[in-house]
């Protein structure tokens, strides 16, 4: 696969992004979640950029390169709106976007808030209702609000141990120590990542998801919900509620995959992107 590095200046900083697939090709934007970037998707968009224009930003979540602006909004509804601005600054239409643990929130809140751009939505393992964070993380927030906490928080992560460990329920695939110290390096050494990423924690809060679904039964785009079904953070039982809540929905399972399915299985993944997008085409929709 043949991939561009390219950075965009938006108003609150900048984003680097990388592009794959033919200029002409119908647009995917994938959205991480927190503390990964966006090679987080390599294998998916790999698989799809024969066919389709891949984009990939690297968005502040943590694993950030670039800090943002120090007066940035990182809420959010912030995030949601960096990502509606950067669709704008490539001049995107017609985009799939494809979401994934945090990022899927952020999906959910971004197509409900600011749907101009936007033809399809496709949620892989996310965040959603009131799991928001989920589970055990939703100590991080109020903890996040504590003048240096994240510093303490992210210190283990110096550790391979504990990186294998705090990144190994996610995954199914034994990932590289290397790529797991290159996601915690940038809130581990940059003050101004660290200011980023508490801001973005510190309102993480279900309120955000919680509005989003309210606003489901506005949705006018085809939605798909491909979910890896051994997931312990976002069960098959939140993949249903999703499939009822979202107006004609269709959710599918994708076995042998927890919620990094992009890592799991992204071949089929792709294959099933690539299916949705072919079946809901402009000339269909």
């Amino acid at each position: 696969m043949s991939t561009e590095t390219n950075t965009v200046e938006l108003a609150h900083g900048s984003i680097t992004y990388h592009e794959s697939g033919p200029q002409d090709g119908e647009p995917i934007v994938f959205v991480h979640g927190f503390l990964v970037d966006s090679r987080l998707w390599d294998g998916a968009a790999e698989g799809l950029s024969g066919e389709f224009r891949c984009i990939q930003p690297d968005l502040p979540m943590g694993s950030h390169r670039r800090a943002m602006k120090p007066d940035a909004d990182l809420t959010p509804p912030g995030v949601a709106g960096l990502i509606r601005d950067f669709l704008e600054a490539l001049d995107l239409e017609n985009v799939t976007i494809v979401g994934n643990d945090s990022g899927g929130a952020m999906s959910q809140i971004l197509v409900t808030r600011h749907p101009e751009r936007i033809a399809r939505l496709v949620l892989t393992n996310c965040d959603s209702y009131e799991h928001f964070p989920p589970g055990i993380f939703k100590t991080m927030p109020p903890m996040a609000r504590i003048p240096g906490a994240m510093w303490a928080l992210a210190q283990p992560m110096r550790i391979g141990l504990a990186r294998r460990t705090a990144y190994g329920p996610f995954t199914k695939t034994k990932l590289p120590d290397e790529l797991l110290a290159s996601w915690t390096e940038p809130v581990l050494e940059d003050a101004a990542i660290r200011r980023d990423t508490t801001k973005l924690v510190a309102d993480m809060t279900k309120r955000y998801t919680l509005e989003a679904a309210a606003r489901f039964s506005e949705l006018r785009i085809p939605v798909l919900l491909t979910w890896g079904r051994d997931d312990g953070f976002f069960k098959p039982a939140q993949a249903e509620r999703l499939a009822q809540g979202i107006p004609g929905a269709k959710l599918e399972w994708i076995d042998d995959a927890k919620t990094f399915l992009a890592l799991d299985q992204p071949e089929e993944l792709a294959e099933r992107i690539a299916a949705f997008m072919r079946e809901t085409s402009l000339a269909k929709i």
